[in-house]
């Protein structure tokens, strides 16, 4: 069975969808969600195979959402929107399909069948999705991560420093620490270049937060951060560091 996440913040076509998804005998539906987080949260908790995102909803647009997701394990994606501007960036973002309000059954059933045929296929058009959200909503300045058994935003401004450990990230702020599933290169490409560089294979800060730097020895130097954290700097990513702080 094709599991199905339907997210809008309008009653009426969240159920018109749900009624006609339903009558599909190879799909079910998996949940739904009215705001942008709660579709986060069920994506996260729910592994849905697909998901119809409404571009324009409380808390997350669709578009944040997916940009939210990891691209190797992000369900396929239709985009669902009123707007034409949006319908035309949706399918610019290699979505499964789009869907713009209103819709008829027929519409439907063809993005369905789209479903179907990328679903036997590889994954490149889910991660191809993530990517180019990412791109059409540049830089993330808020961020999803789990506490307990919810996902909240936090602003990346808060965010110190990152630290790798095999395919999870910590994320550091000056709170608490929060643990993604998520390569760093990953995280990374998601947060953008303007607030974040990478000091070693394993760590990256937060330009913001250093507060100096100390040479070591055979090149390597130490990262002092505003908080007292004390990092090191690998000489190979210290010529990048020191460009982006002007040195």
């Amino acid at each position: 069975m094709i599991r199905v996440l339907i997210a809008d913040d309008e009653a009426p076509a969240r159920g018109k969808l749900e009624r006609w998804v339903a009558e599909q005998p190879d799909m079910q539906l998996a949940g739904y969600a009215e705001d942008g987080l709660v579709a986060a949260e069920s994506i996260e908790r729910l592994h849905p195979d697909v998901a119809f995102l409404d571009i324009q909803m409380p808390g997350l647009s669709g578009l944040e959402v997916a940009a939210q997701l990891e691209g190797s394990s992000a369900p396929l994606i239709v985009f669902v929107t009123a707007f034409d501007e949006h319908a035309v960036k949706a399918f610019e973002l290699n979505a499964v399909d789009y869907l713009l309000k209103p819709y008829d059954k027929d519409r439907l059933l063809r993005a369905l069948q789209r479903v179907r045929e990328r679903l036997g296929g590889d994954r490149e058009s889910r991660s191809a999705a993530v990517a180019m959200a990412r791109a059409q909503t540049t830089s993330t300045e808020r961020l999803l991560v789990p506490d307990g058994e919810r996902l909240q935003l936090i602003d990346s401004t808060s965010i110190e420093w990152l630290q790798a450990e095999d395919n999870y990230v910590h994320v550091h702020t000056a709170a608490r620490r929060y643990l993604l599933r998520r390569t760093l290169q990953d995280l990374l490409m998601q947060l953008g270049e303007e607030r974040f560089v990478r000091i070693h294979k394993s760590a990256a800060v937060n330009l913001s937060a250093i507060a100096a730097l100390t040479p070591l020895f055979k090149g390597d130097y130490e990262v002092e951060l505003r908080n007292g954290r004390a990092l090191r700097l690998s000489r190979r990513y210290r010529d990048v560091l020191f460009a982006r702080m002007g040195r």
